[in-house]
C-alpha cells in the first residue's frame, strides 16, 4: 500500500502540476492545491493560482472555490478531507483553510523555498510586517488544524519506497524551478499587486 507522502507526491506531479503549467504560462504565479478523501485518497478537488484574474485566487483558495461549487449534498465534510498544498500556505490561505473547517494541510516547499528558490517573498513579510510573526514561525499545530511538511516528513520516514519519494521530490523541484523562471520572466506584464 502506497504511503499518505506516495499519494501526495503523485498527486502533485499528476494532478496539480498539469494545471500549475497552464496557470503559469497565463501569467500567474506557480501555487496550486488540492483536496483529497482521508479514507481511500481519491481526489476531490484541485485549484491553481488565478491572480491575473482576483488577485484573492490563490491555489489554496482557487482549490476552495471548486471544493464549494460541489453541491451541498454531495460534498464532505472537510473534516473528512486532506488539504494539500504545493507552497506553505500564506496568511489569507492559512485563515481560509482554518475558515473552512479543515483539521490539517500537507505542504511540499517551505516559505523558505517560496522566498529564496521563487523569489515570492511576500508570505514571509505580511507575517512579519502584519502578524509580527518572524521567519513564518506560525502554530503549526493548534486547536483547529496540524500542517505537515511532505519534504521533512519524507526524509525522516523508514520506507522501501523513500528513495523513489527523493527522485520524485527532486523532479517536482526542477519542475517548479522551471515554472518559476518562467513566472519570473512574464511578472511585470501582469497586474498583480505583489508580484
Amino acid at each position: 500500500m502506497l504511503s499518505i507522502y506516495s499519494i501526495l507526491i503523485n498527486t502533485i506531479i499528476n494532478s496539480i502540476i498539469p494545471k500549475t503549467e497552464q496557470a503559469v504560462f497565463k501569467g500567474n504565479k506557480i501555487f496550486g492545491a488540492a483536496i483529497l478523501y482521508k479514507k481511500d485518497f481519491s481526489l476531490i478537488s484541485i485549484g491553481t493560482n488565478n491572480e491575473i484574474e482576483n488577485p484573492l485566487w490563490h491555489g489554496e483558495i482557487s482549490v476552495l472555490k471548486n471544493f464549494y461549487k460541489i453541491e451541498l449534498n454531495k460534498r464532505p465534510n472537510t473534516r473528512d478531507c486532506i488539504f494539500l498544498s504545493t507552497h506553505e500556505p500564506c496568511s489569507l490561505c492559512l485563515s481560509a483553510i482554518t475558515w473552512a473547517g479543515f483539521d490539517n494541510f500537507y505542504y511540499f516547499f517551505p516559505y523558505k523555498d517560496t522566498k529564496d528558490r521563487f523569489s515570492i517573498p511576500h508570505d514571509l513579510n505580511i507575517l512579519k510586517e502584519i502578524f509580527k510573526i518572524e521567519y513564518g514561525n506560525y502554530n503549526k499545530q493548534n486547536s483547529y488544524w496540524k500542517s505537515y511538511s511532505i519534504i521533512e516528513n519524507v526524509k525522516k520516514i523508514s520506507d522501501p519506497d523513500k528513495s523513489d519519494l527523493l527522485k520524485k521530490i527532486n523532479k517536482i523541484s526542477q519542475i517548479y524551478n522551471n515554472l518559476s523562471s518562467l513566472y519570473q520572466k512574464q511578472k511585470s506584464q501582469n497586474n498583480i499587486p505583489f508580484n
